[in-house]
């Protein structure tokens, strides 16, 4: 069985109709086979509660966080989808993606090495539209798929 980590930019596109990547997200989700298994993390459960109840980020779709909360467990509901606990060795694997920027100031960098020592860590590839992302998957020698 293969799995998928989405990034927390799939699972917005995927969840929301007019969001500017919404075909791409679902024409890649619709070509993957049966058995394919994706993946959310406490991580993404959090952002894509936060993002679509973010007026900044929704405009006139913005969600109370009731209506939030259905989308994602309309997600869990799809047999194809599940919540993956922290798997073993995150922190190490963690701490491991971080290193190359440990004399750098904190950034969107520790989120993004948190979704790549996740990913690495549950077997899983990690779906992102982000490129500079993607790039430093293939850097860090993690499976990384762009669905566009």
């Amino acid at each position: 069985m293969t799995s998928f980590f989405p990034d927390l930019n799939v699972w917005l596109a995927l969840s929301v109709g007019g969001h500017l990547h919404n075909a791409e997200a679902w024409n890649w989700l619709n070509l993957l086979p049966r058995e394919a298994r994706l993946i959310f993390s406490r991580y993404t459960q959090l952002g894509l509660l936060r993002l679509l109840t973010n007026q900044f980020v929704m405009g006139e779709q913005t969600l109370t966080l009731r209506k939030a909360w259905s989308v994602y467990d309309h997600w869990l509901n799809d047999p194809r989808v599940e919540f993956y606990p922290e798997p073993r060795g995150l922190d190490a694997g963690f701490r491991q993606a971080t290193a190359p920027f440990a004399g750098k100031a904190a950034s969107k960098m520790v989120g993004d090495c948190y979704l790549l020592a996740y990913a690495k860590q549950s077997h899983a590839a990690l779906v992102t539209f982000d490129h500079a992302l993607h790039r430093l998957a293939g850097k860090e020698g993690c499976s990384a798929v762009l669905p566009d």
